[in-house]
């Protein structure tokens, strides 16, 4: 007797259906490589992609690089993604990069950023308001800007401002070059002490809160329009999108905003939290943020993405 084969069907439909659907990606898509200037902000959301890909069954490893050889890394292919590229604060530098076909700017993922020259509220009450304002009191300034990273492309953009002499920035203008940190040691004594300093500032940053500081107007030639208006780009090294189609939907997915960034940084500065932790807590707070950023995206098992996060985090 001939088995049926409608029932046939039926059976081999069974069979394939509690077989779980695996993500179409090669192996070597489990660990995604990226990379941290050793900036705040990047560490943050850095720590929200690490907390995701680790209950979809990725593994993350961070390099701390500073963003012209992160550009290369990506480029070389021994990194293959970036959260930290600031447009048009870094235009210069990631332009070559864009041109050769390097790397690719796969999404924007922090709109109403800021990033530019600040300085503590009261040397703008002074009458310290933009650019052009700095040259009168160069004495009071020392002459000196502080930066962050050597070879950064803020820094590079000072330096140009300064070799070009805008704003009357005169031979006698130095950029001071040091991390994160050890630029806002700076800025923290001179706070303490009530002295004069302008540095490079951004928001999303503890910064903003920990201190009373005025962005300065003026300086849309090198930092953009509106005090510093910026946008936040995701890069992946070029061909990783077809290679990792569903790590590169996460990612595609993944859109910040200043508040959320602000609130992860201060939890780990505030609460001595790891990043990771902080990332945790703050998701928990905030569980609405992960049906968009999951949208689409597999575990690397080909599960539900959205249902295997939540299950780690121990949402509902």
């Amino acid at each position: 007797m001939k088995p049926n084969r409608f029932i046939l069907a039926a059976s081999l439909l069974a069979i394939f259906s509690s077989v779980p659907v695996l993500a179409s990606e090669p192996d070597t898509c489990r660990v995604v490589r990226m990379s941290d200037p050793g900036w705040t902000d990047i560490t943050a959301t850095n720590a929200v992609a690490g907390v995701l890909l680790s209950a979809l069954g990725y593994e993350q490893t961070v390099q701390n690089l500073s963003v012209p050889i992160s550009f290369q890394g990506l480029k070389s292919g021994r990194l293959d993604v970036f959260q930290g590229n600031w447009m048009p604060a870094q235009k210069p530098v990631i332009a070559g990069f864009l041109k050769e076909g390097g790397l690719q700017v796969l999404t924007a993922n922090l709109e109403n950023a800021k990033f530019t020259l600040a300085v503590p509220a009261y040397v703008a009450k002074a009458g310290v308001h933009s650019f052009a304002d700095l040259a009168r009191y160069a004495n009071r300034f020392d002459h000196k800007i502080y930066g962050i990273a050597a070879g950064s492309p803020a820094n590079l953009n000072i330096k140009k401002m300064i070799n070009n002499k805008d704003f009357g920035l005169d031979g006698s203008w130095n950029l001071v070059e040091s991390s994160e940190t050890g630029m806002l040691t700076q800025v923290e004594r001179a706070v303490h002490d009530k002295k004069w300093i302008v540095f490079l500032a951004w928001e999303p940053h503890q910064m903003n809160t920990r201190y009373a500081l005025n962005y300065l107007s003026g300086g849309d030639a090198y930092f953009g329009p509106n005090y510093g208006s910026a946008i936040v780009n995701t890069l992946v090294r070029t061909g990783y999108a077809g290679q990792c189609p569903n790590v590169t939907q996460l990612f595609k997915n993944l859109k910040y905003d200043v508040n959320l960034e602000n609130r992860i940084i201060s939890t780990i500065i505030s609460k001595k939290l790891t990043p990771k932790v902080a990332a945790q807590q703050v998701i928990r707070q905030r569980p609405v943020l992960l049906a968009p950023w999951l949208n689409g995206v597999k575990t690397r098992g080909g599960k539900d993405g959205l249902g295997a996060v939540k299950q780690a985090l121990g949402i509902g």
